[in-house]
This record gives C-alpha cells, structure tokens and sequence, in this order.
C-alpha cells in the first residue's frame, strides 16, 4: 500500500487551508490603511468630544475674557455646531468602514483624499462662520485653529508619505488664504489689546508651520510603511517556505532556507538519503480498522518525524508504509552522514521504548541510508511546486532499504556513510560485505546494525 504524500496530507488539511488565504501585500496594505482610517475616525471622536468639554469649562470660568474678544456667544455656539457636525462626519466614515464599502476597500487612497479634504474643508468653514458672525479676526489665532493641527498628525495613520503633505498643504493654503483676506480687507473692529493688528506674516508662518509638520508626519507614515512592508514581506517568504515543505521541517531549517533561497531554484548537492519501511503493513491494515489504522501511523510517524528534524532532516515523501527523507539539502548543517544514522538509531531505539510502553503494537522497520550527488529544485508549476530530490541517490536508498528484507536487518548503510562515521557509531554496525544493486554499475559495501547491537540501542536510557 503506497499513497502519495498529497493523499497523506489529509491530516493537515486544515494547516493547507489557511495556507491557500495567503494574501498579497498590496490587499494587505489596503486591508491596514482601512484598519488606520477606522482607528483615526474613532481618534478623532474621541478628540474632538474632549475638544468641546474642555472649550466648555473654559468658557465657564472665562466667560468675561471671552464676551470682551466676542461680543456674543456666536463662537462658542459655532465650535460647539463644528463639533457636532464633525463627530456625526466621523461616526458616518466609521460606520462605512465597518461595513466594509466595496469603494473603500478598492480605493482606500482616493478615498483617503476625499476625507481629508473633508475634515480640513469644514474646519475653515468654521472659521469663515465665526468671522463672518462675529465680526472679529482673533479666532484665526485662537485654539480652535489649532485644530487643523490634530488632522495634519492624524493623517500618519494613513500610511501615506503623499496623503501627509497634502493634509498639511491644504490646511496652509486654505488657512492663510482667509486669515489674509479677512486681515486685509475686514477693517471694522479696532485696534485694541483684545484685537491686536495681525500682519499677514504672521499667518503665513503659522501656514509654513501645517506644511512642516505635514511633511514630517509624511516621513512618518513612510516609515512606518517601509517597516510593514519589511515585515509583510518576511511573512511571505516565511509563507512561500510553508507552502512548499509544509509541516517537513524544523524552525532551524526554515531560517537557512530564508538565508539561502537562491539554493531552492536548482542545485546539484550531496546528500544522505535515508528510506523507512514499516515491516507487514498490509497483514496489519487488514485486520484492523481505518481509524486504528491511521491513530498507529500517527503515533508511529509523530516520534520519527520528531527525530528525523531534530537532526536537520527534511521529510520529503511518505509512501502510506514509510517515508523518504533527505538530510543536506535544501540546506546542509553539521556532518548529514552522522545526523542521518543517529537518527537511524535513535528511530530505532525510541520505536522499541514504545513498543515496551505499549503505545504500539509489536512493530519491525527497514532503513536504508546512501549518500552521493543529488539534483535538488523547485518542480512545478506556478499552483502547485515541490522541492525534489532526483538521483541515482535516491534510488540507491530506496534499493539498500529493500535489502534489510533478505538478511533480516532493521538498518542498512552504505559505505559512503559508513566511512564518514565516528569511531563510537561505527562500531555498532558489521560489515555484510558488498552487493550487487539494481543501478548501480560495481558493486556496493554495506553495513548492517546487528540484532544483539539493536538490544543494546533498545536498552539504552531514551529521553522524550
């Protein structure tokens, strides 16, 4: 019984699931942009609430200071309508966002520009109001002015170096355009300590001032950009690595692949290949049920993976009864002949602890381990590639594990990995002299773990 390793896989499905809502970093950026324009609406809110309680209570203590700049009430009255009108504004954006407009959503920048016009447009005719009503000029220097401050600072929130400027500039402009006009040309109050003479120098520089801080939110909101970009762009490489090894390899792995991508494209590598068998398979998924069935591999193949990464290897293939596995590609660490037969051995060992556990059934194995040149790539198409392993490698390892059937053994290695060996690990394994294998033009010295070796690897003291 062998299946494909996208046949095995419905036991992630759920894993590829999420993997297939991958979005781009352009909808990603618009998504964001969304999120900030929400967030800056109920800023906004929140500020312009405490804008009119606070102008209230200092207009209560104040209110003589105020009648003698004013002459009536028609400016508190009016910031107070502005007030109102610009939270209702906002409540207005803020459900629209909510609701997620398909307008927005498509164009989060035009209407960014939009709104931003919006806010500041209404703020100068708050001013215009008051002037025009009250027949004083000093509201143009008074707090409320300040207001367009609090949107030139917001608009950083928009992510937009571009947006910023525009914010300040059009704040400047609108904001010295009628400070001028009415310094100029309304000339009925005079000149007093309350309506001090404003030149139009003062007002320009208080416009100079919009543009200045409209650029560096700009710088700002660039900053911030580039910085989610970086990020984003991280995700989707760390994205593209999921999609192509899926759940095969360790954290340590995934972090060289990143550092070497150029490796993924094609490569000719040396590698160690190791192939596992579970023994009688078949006899056992006859006599059980399926879901017996898969808990066993489960079990089994949960502890082996384990191991298998733990030692820098990457599963590449379950084959329903086993599964091949690649130790030095796509990214080599340490020495890949040792990590694949202290892996070999370790399998081994944990599978006999569980065995006397009781958390498997009586369970015999083959591994075959063969080390030589590979070719190692992406293979695919644009829906759906598969890092690959093709070689006479390859198949060398899968012939060597075939062999453990006829002489009875659990681990077979060729004499490439054996050579390669340190002195302790090598002396668990007896030479079984050299065999004929499909494939291969000469003959191939192999090395098997014997059974007493095994006993001694079963007894050793093995760490969860």
């Amino acid at each position: 019984m062998r299946i494909t390793l996208m046949d095995y896989s419905v036991m992630n499905n759920e894993a590829q699931k999420q993997r297939q809502k991958i979005i781009s970093l352009e909808e990603a950026f618009n998504i964001e942009i969304v999120k900030s324009e929400r967030l800056r609406a109920i800023i906004l809110i929140g500020i312009l609430a405490i804008e009119a309680l606070f102008l209230l209570l200092i207009y209560s203590f104040y209110q003589n200071e105020y009648l003698l700049m004013f002459k009536s009430h028609i400016a508190i009255y009016a910031i107070l309508i502005f007030t109102s009108i610009m939270i209702v504004y906002e409540s207005i954006v803020l459900y629209l966002l909510g609701n997620r407009s398909k307008f927005i959503f498509v164009h989060p920048k035009f209407f960014g520009y939009i709104n931003s016009f919006s806010e500041v447009t209404l703020l100068s005719i708050l001013l215009i109001f008051i002037v025009e009503y009250s027949d004083q000029t000093i509201i143009l220097l008074a707090p409320a002015a300040l207001t367009y401050f609090v949107f030139i600072v917001l608009s950083t929130l928009r992510l937009n170096f571009k947006l910023s400027i525009f914010t300040g500039s059009l704040a400047a402009i609108e904001y010295i355009l009628i400070s001028i006009y009415y310094s100029t040309y309304f000339t009925s109050v005079p000149v007093d300590a309350a309506h001090p003479d404003l030149s139009g120098m003062q007002y320009i520089g208080q416009g100079l001032i919009m543009i200045i801080t409209g650029v560096a939110a700009g710088f700002v909101a660039n900053l911030i950009k580039k910085k989610m970009s970086v990020s984003w762009k991280s995700i989707e490489e760390k994205n593209e690595v999921i999609d192509l090894f899926g759940q095969q390899i360790s954290p340590q792995i995934a972090d060289n692949i990143l550092k070497n991508r150029n490796e993924l494209s094609g490569a000719k590598k040396h590698v160690c290949i190791m192939f596992l068998d579970i023994r009688k398979f078949t006899p056992y998924v006859e006599r059980h049920q399926p879901e017996e069935v898969v808990t066993y591999l489960n079990t089994l193949f949960g502890f082996m993976i384990d191991i298998v990464q733990s030692h820098h290897g990457v599963i590449n293939q379950f084959l329903g009864d086993g599964f091949m596995a690649t130790f030095g590609a796509p990214v080599s660490i340490g020495d890949i002949r040792q990590h694949a037969t202290e892996a070999s051995l370790e399998i081994i060992s944990k599978m006999n602890s569980e065995i006397v556990k009781g958390s498997i059934p009586e369970t015999r194995i083959g591994i075959g381990l063969h080390y030589d040149e590979a070719i190692t790539g992406n293979i695919g198409s644009s829906i759906r590639k598969q890092y690959s392993i093709t070689g006479r490698v390859v198949v060398m390892a899968s012939r060597i594990e075939q062999l453990n059937k006829e002489i009875n053994s659990q681990l077979l290695i060729s004499k490439e990995v054996y050579n390669q060996l340190n002195s302790a690990t090598q002396s668990v394994f007896t030479g079984i002299g050299t065999s004929n294998i499909k494939g291969s033009t000469r003959p191939v010295s192999l090395y098997k773990l014997e059974e007493m070796n095994s006993q001694v690897i079963k007894n050793r003291d093995y760490e969860d």
